[in-house]
């Protein structure tokens, strides 16, 4: 495997991370802040560094590269798989009639199934609804094979969210890569470091990820009630006290956050679905949890691993950015201490992550949380 790495900034040429070498037909990961991916001169210049070159574009709420998180500019990780092969995939949940579920599926489907190790998918963050998504496509994988990745994002602003693969970022788009290869390993983990606190309640009303009540009362108002004097912060102080919960359907339980509320329905809108009669708690974090929970993360995935990794895909929630703030960079340098210097790290912060509990197969959508997924060939 080689790789190159390369940073724009608005009005700058492009700068190389990484020694320049020639790569023949890459895969480039394009990643960068929305307002630059818009510009269409972008993909233009993109294809004439790489000629021949497979190029995913996905806007997000931050950068990650080696021991960097930047949110003004555009990165490019560039690789070249010498033994492996990989197959790109897309569709627009347009095509779909706004069904998540049956563009899950229909990626899946679309991609070559003989020898297939790994999908990484890279989805529109403002229309899909991830959990939907995710469940789709374990369905059409049968749940036998490895899908991480995540929602793009549109750093805090949730205003609008572009993906692409080989022309100009646009909305509504999900790109699913297929990876083959007899010696190609990938391997996932994802840790969040929260803890609950409080009573567990009920969900007695919700539909998809708005949540109306808990216990046969106003969800908002219970939610509030905890929050004290910070929820005359909300929607933004919910980032510091996201939701647990506990899905008969999920052996495990995973976090949701919530992007906002409605105060005439008394209602909570969640990053992610809330099935009514699963039993939800409050979390809560500190900033030492949130930076070891991706060293952990990394030490799990490794554990899995039989050879040594060449590549880590890293995608980390915005929460957990406006949360850790100057300290942002710490999550992904603890996880670098454990990879060391060799390995090329590539990654953004996200609307949602996509990745399998520990011990499963079946990829889930997540909040607030670092999932790792470590590749070699």
């Amino acid at each position: 495997m080689k790789t190159v790495q390369l940073r724009k900034y608005k009005n700058s040429d492009w700068e190389y991370l990484s020694p320049k070498i020639e790569l023949e037909s890459p895969l480039v990961l394009v990643f960068g802040n929305r307002y630059d991916l818009e510009d269409e001169s972008v993909y233009k210049s993109i294809k004439k560094l790489f000629k021949k070159a497979h190029i995913v574009f996905g806007s997000t709420s931050g950068n990650i590269t080696a021991n960097l998180v930047e949110d003004d500019c555009i990165t490019i990780t560039a690789i070249e798989f010498e033994k492996s092969k990989f197959e790109i995939e897309t569709i627009n949940l347009s095509e779909t009639d706004s069904n998540s579920y049956d563009a899950g599926v229909e990626l899946v489907n679309n991609l070559s199934h003989d020898d297939l190790k790994y999908i990484m998918v890279i989805s529109d963050g403002s229309f899909v609804n991830g959990s939907e998504l995710a469940r789709g496509m374990n369905f059409a994988a049968k749940n036998e094979v490895l899908i991480t990745g995540g929602l793009v994002a549109d750093g805090d602003r949730f205003e609008r969210t572009i993906v692409s693969y080989n022309e100009n970022p646009k909305d509504g788009e999900i790109v699913a890569i297929g990876f083959y290869g007899e010696s190609f390993e990938a391997t996932s983990s994802v840790h969040g470091g929260w803890k609950p606190f409080g009573p567990e309640r009920i969900v007695t009303k919700s539909k998809a990820n708005i949540l109306y009540e808990l216990d046969n009362k106003p969800a908002l108002d219970l939610y509030k009630r905890y929050l004290g004097d910070k929820s005359a912060q909300l929607p933004s102080a919910a980032l510091l006290f996201p939701l647990g919960v506990k899905s008969d359907d999920d052996a495990q339980p995973y976090v949701r956050t919530v992007l906002n509320i409605n105060e005439e329905y008394n209602a909570m809108i969640f990053a992610g679905d809330i099935p009514v009669n699963s039993k939800v708690q409050l979390m809560m974090t500190n900033v030492d949890r949130l930076v070891r929970s991706s060293e952990f993360a990394v030490k799990q995935a490794l554990e899995y691993k039989k050879d040594k990794p060449q590549l880590a895909i890293m995608v980390s929630c915005i929460g957990r950015k406006l949360i850790l703030d100057q300290r942002t960079i710490e999550e992904v340098q603890e996880a670098k201490g454990v990879l060391g210097n060799e390995i090329t790290v590539s990654g953004f912060y996200s609307y949602g992550e996509i990745a399998p509990f520990e011990g499963e197969n079946m990829c889930q959508l997540h909040n607030q949380t670092m999932a790792v997924t470590l590749i070699s060939e």
